[in-house]
C-alpha cells in the first residue's frame, strides 16, 4: 500500500517570478513538432530548427500511453515511464542533448490531469498492464471520488474534479499525487528539458498546479493550457502565478480577421481585445486541437489547408509584438482521429518535409524566415502603421524592420517610411539573406528611411536590420514572369481534375485546397499558365482532387518534387506527370 509522502514547503512561485520567465521567451519562437519522433526532432534541431534561431520544440507527450493509432492515444497515460510512440528513453535523452547542444530546448507536453480509459485496460506502449484507476504509480484511492462526469462549465467544482471525457480524473490536491508527478517532471529537468506544457490546466485546481510547481526542481519555462474565451468559471487569470497560460481568444481572433474580417482591424490586436497580458500569453495561430475543430476549434481557425491565407497569418503573428508564439508543424489529416504516417509501427516512420503526409509548415520560407525577424525587433513598439481602409496593411517596428501584408487581389504598390537606417535589405519573405546577399528581393531604403514596396497579391514582404543585401530581383509591378504548367497522365473520373502544388504561396504552400486548378486541354494532359515572381527557385508537384471537396480524390504525382526556378524575365515552362 501506497503511503503518503509529507508535503514540504511549498515553494509555488509567484506572480514575479512567474511575469519574469514569460518575459524572457518573448523574443523567441517556438515549433510544435506534433507527433515526431525523437531521432527525427534531433536531426531537425541539428539541421534546420538551431540554424533558423528556433527557441525550442513543444514534443509529444513522452510518457507511456494506450497503444492505438489515434493521435489522442498520446493523452492516455498509462506510466511515467519515457517509452512511448516519440521513441526509447535513450532515444529521448539523445535528443534532448542533441537539441540542446544547439540552442533549442525542449518542451515536453505534460498529461497529468487524469490517466486512461481506453477499452478498460490493456498494456501500454511500454509493456505496462493497466485497467482504469489502477497503474504502477496509481490505485482507485488517487482519483476524485464519488466517480463523476463534466456536465457544467459555469460549475468549476465540476470542471476540476471529475472526468474529461470518461479519463479518469487524478485527485491533484492529494500529497502523494502531486509528489508522484513531480517525481515524474523532475526526471525530465535532470535530462534536460527546459520547458513544460501542462496538458488540461484548467481541469485542474489552480492551488493543485501550484502544489506541483512547488515541489519541481529548477525552474523550467511552464505554460498551462487554460481555454477561456469568457463566459465560464474557470479564468486563465487564475493560473498566472504558475507560469504562462495559452490564450486561445488569440487563435480564433487573429483567423476570424484573416478569414473573414478587414486586416485594417488589426491596428492594436492584443490586450485591448480582452487579451490577456502579453507577458504572460502563448499565441498560435492553430494548434494540435483547435485544428481538427477540438478545444476552441472552429470554422474562424486557420490551417495549413487554407494556403496563402495561413501564411500571411503566420507572417503577421511573427512580426507582432505579442505574447510568445507558436508555429504548428502538422501533418496532412481529413479523419480528425487519424495519428501520424506510419503510427501502426510502434518507432513510426522518418518524417519527410518533401513529400505530402508531414507539412512541416515551420520549414515555409514565409515563416522560418520570421523567426529571426522577431529575434532581432524584440523590444521595438509597432509605429508607422499603414492600411488601405481595408486587406493591406503595414507597420514598423520601430527601428529595426517593417512589414507589408497583402491580402488582396491586386499587387501593392506603394513607398513606405520605414524609420530603418539607409541601406539595402533582402526581403525575408522572398528568399534568404545569407553572407551580404539576397536569394530573392532586395530593397533599398534610402536616407530619409523610405522604400519602395511592390508585394504580389496574397503574399507578404518583411525587411529587417538583421538581414541587409543586395541580390535577386524586386519584381516592379509587372515584374512578374509566366509560367506554364504541364502535368501528364492526369486520367480522372468525374468531378476530378488536376492541379498544381508546391512551395509558393502561388502553389497553395503544398495544401490541396489552395492548388491551382489546370485545363485538360489534350486530356490527359493538363496545363495552365501562372504569374510567379522572376527568379525565383520554386518546387512543385502534379495533384489529383475532387473540385467540389478537396480532402477527397487526393493523388500525388509520385517521387521527388520537382525543382524549377522562374527565369528573370519573359516566360518559362515546366512539366511533369503522373
Amino acid at each position: 500500500m501506497k503511503q503518503t509522502m509529507r508535503r514540504g514547503v511549498l515553494k509555488t512561485l509567484g506572480c514575479a517570478l512567474a511575469l519574469g520567465m514569460a518575459s524572457q521567451a518573448q523574443a523567441g519562437v517556438y515549433v510544435h513538432l506534433f507527433e515526431w519522433r525523437w531521432p527525427d526532432v534531433a536531426r531537425e534541431c541539428e539541421t534546420f530548427l538551431g540554424p533558423k534561431g528556433y527557441t525550442a520544440v513543444q514534443v509529444s507527450p513522452p510518457n507511456e500511453h494506450v497503444t492505438g493509432e489515434a493521435w489522442w492515444t498520446r493523452y492516455q497515460p498509462v506510466s511515467y515511464k519515457l517509452e512511448s510512440r516519440g521513441g526509447t528513453r535513450a532515444q529521448f535523452i539523445d535528443m534532448v542533448k542533441r537539441c540542446n547542444a544547439v540552442g533549442v530546448g525542449i518542451y515536453a507536453d505534460l498529461v497529468i490531469n487524469h490517466t486512461a480509459s481506453l477499452s478498460n485496460g490493456g498494456v501500454g506502449t511500454g509493456g505496462t498492464s493497466w485497467t482504469p484507476r489502477s497503474h504502477p504509480m496509481y490505485s482507485s484511492a488517487d482519483y476524485h471520488s464519488p466517480i463523476c462526469t463534466i456536465t457544467n462549465y459555469q460549475d468549476a467544482g465540476n470542471v476540476q474534479k471529475c472526468d474529461l471525457s470518461g479519463l479518469p480524473d487524478l485527485n491533484t490536491g492529494s500529497s502523494y499525487v502531486q509528489q508522484t508527478i513531480a517525481n515524474y517532471i523532475n526526471d525530465l529537468t535532470t535530462i534536460g528539458v527546459k520547458g513544460y506544457r501542462v496538458d488540461a490546466a484548467k481541469h485542474m485546481a489552480p492551488g493543485d498546479v501550484g502544489g506541483i510547481r512547488g515541489r519541481m526542481t529548477g525552474s523550467p519555462y511552464v505554460f498551462q493550457e487554460v481555454i477561456d474565451l469568457g463566459g465560464e468559471a474557470v479564468k486563465a487569470s487564475q493560473y498566472f502565478s504558475y507560469g504562462a497560460v495559452t490564450e486561445f481568444k488569440y487563435s480564433a481572433n487573429i483567423g476570424a480577421q484573416f478569414k473573414a474580417g478587414q486586416l485594417k482591424n488589426l491596428t492594436n490586436f492584443g490586450e485591448s481585445w480582452g487579451f490577456m497580458s502579453s507577458n504572460y500569453a502563448v499565441v498560435f495561430t492553430d494548434n494540435h486541437d483547435n485544428q481538427r475543430g477540438h478545444g476552441a476549434g472552429g470554422a474562424n481557425i486557420l490551417t495549413y489547408k487554407d494556403g496563402a491565407l495561413y501564411t500571411l497569418a503566420n507572417v503577421f503573428m511573427l512580426g507582432w509584438p505579442y505574447g510568445y508564439p507558436q508555429v504548428m508543424s502538422s501533418y496532412a489529416f481529413t479523419n480528425t482521429d487519424a495519428g501520424p504516417p506510419g503510427s501502426a509501427v510502434h518507432n513510426g516512420t522518418s518524417v519527410n518535409c518533401f513529400g505530402s503526409a508531414w507539412q512541416c509548415e515551420h520549414r515555409w520560407r514565409e515563416i522560418a524566415n520570421m523567426v529571426r525577424f522577431r529575434a532581432v525587433t524584440e523590444g521595438a513598439g509597432v509605429s508607422r502603421w499603414w492600411d488601405n481602409g481595408n486587406n493591406q496593411v503595414a507597420f514598423a517596428r520601430t527601428g529595426k524592420g517593417f512589414v507589408v501584408i497583402n491580402r488582396e487581389g491586386g499587387t501593392l504598390t506603394r513607398t513606405f517610411a520605414t524609420g530603418l537606417p539607409a541601406g539595402n535589405y533582402c526581403n525575408i519573405i522572398a528568399g534568404d539573406a545569407t553572407n551580404g546577399s539576397c536569394s530573392g528581393g532586395s530593397i533599398t531604403v534610402d536616407s530619409g528611411g523610405n522604400a519602395s514596396f511592390s508585394v504580389p497579391a496574397m503574399t507578404a514582404a518583411a525587411i529587417h536590420v538583421g538581414a541587409l543585401g543586395t541580390g535577386g530581383t524586386t519584381p516592379p509591378p509587372s515584374g512578374n514572369v509566366t509560367v506554364n504548367f504541364t502535368c501528364t497522365n492526369g486520367t480522372t473520373y468525374l468531378g476530378q481534375s488536376v492541379y498544381v502544388v508546391g512551395n509558393h504561396a502561388s502553389l497553395g504552400n503544398w495544401a490541396p485546397a489552395s492548388a491551382v486548378k489546370l485545363n485538360p486541354t489534350s486530356y490527359p494532359t493538363w496545363t495552365g499558365a501562372l504569374s510567379l515572381p522572376a527568379n525565383t527557385s520554386l518546387e512543385w508537384k502534379c495533384l489529383k482532387r475532387e473540385e467540389g471537396n478537396p480532402a477527397n480524390g487526393i493523388q500525388w504525382q509520385s517521387g521527388a518534387n520537382t525543382a524549377y526556378r522562374t527565369p528573370a524575365s519573359g516566360s518559362g515552362s515546366t512539366s511533369a506527370g503522373f
